[in-house]
């Protein structure tokens, strides 16, 4: 929602402070469109991996999410884990292997839908899980490789986000070579009439006026973007780290969620009030 209210603000703002001035449809340029485009996905093509290429389709449908998860998003994730904490100390880290072994046959996690639909969390989830019923128990051990996963799948999220920087950083560029291919086309009508050269000329420059704008006003905001929603989705890692931190830590299943939720920030952390509330309505264990 905010990435159409900030595209047409742009848009808006560049178009309504030409119009009193200007033709408009100077700025229809189709082939300066192709050249500086068609060259800047060219250069993404040849620049990244198979990988990274397809990826930036599912991570651009992000732009319209706003934010990955909501406060009752969160809620339900710390009741889960307030849920699968309460059952290790009543029965035992193995009374988990049901729930972890098959996550999707789990009626603990199925109590959430929520979260039993963000597949790479419930992975991440059930294999920290995994290793604490094999006997881990050393929690800066254990902080220390769920940091690494955290980071190894964070990794391709701001590679994406990195790649699509660089094509907004060469905009500019590929402006100008529309801008420079129109100037060498104006040459060769150099003795035509003044309105036929203005014409041209005016035309180079939407090259340069559309690599300029594109680049600062579309893809290197959509670039930083992607970057803040990687932020943003991997707190709900950051979330369920603490959690199992302070529960391998000894603490009571109340004080190891409260733990988890200090780590979030913003209008995305319920309050100690929300919380307790919500834990005392769960399905029991």
């Amino acid at each position: 929602m905010f990435f159409l209210i900030g595209l047409v603000i742009v848009v808006g703002s560049v178009l309504g402070g030409y119009m009193p001035h200007g033709d408009i449809r100077v700025l229809w340029q189709p082939l300066e469109v192709l050249i500086i485009c068609g060259a800047a996905l060219g250069g993404f093509v040849i620049a990244n991996p198979k990988d990274v290429i397809f990826g930036s389709g599912k991570h651009l449908g992000r732009l319209m999410k706003g934010v990955p998860f909501s406060k009752n998003d969160y809620v339900e994730l710390l009741t889960m884990q307030y849920s699968l904490f309460k059952l290790a100390k009543s029965k035992g880290a193995l009374a988990l292997e049901t729930h972890i072994e098959n996550p999707g046959d789990s009626a603990l996690f199925n109590e959430y839908p929520s979260f039993a639909k963000q597949s790479p969390a419930v992975e991440f989830l059930c294999d920290t899980l995994r290793l604490i019923t094999m006997g881990t128990e050393n929690a800066h051990e254990l902080s220390e490789m769920m940091e690494e996963d955290i980071e190894a799948r964070k990794h391709e999220a701001h590679t994406i986000a990195h790649a699509i920087g660089t094509v907004g950083e060469g905009l500019p560029a590929f402006g100008i070579v529309a801008a420079v291919l129109g100037v060498i086309v104006t040459m060769g009508s150099i003795s035509g009439p003044p309105e036929v050269l203005g014409a041209l000329i005016g035309g180079a420059l939407v090259g340069t006026f559309l690599g300029v704008l594109l680049s600062y006003g579309v893809v290197g905001p959509i670039s930083s973007s992607l970057n803040h929603y990687c932020e943003a989705e991997f707190q709900y890692y950051e979330c369920m780290k603490a959690g199992i931190l302070a529960h391998v830590s000894g603490y009571a299943p109340a004080v190891s969620i409260e733990f988890a939720r200090k780590m979030l920030t913003g209008h995305e952390r319920p309050t100690f009030a929300e919380l307790e509330e919500a834990v005392s309505n769960a399905a029991p264990v």
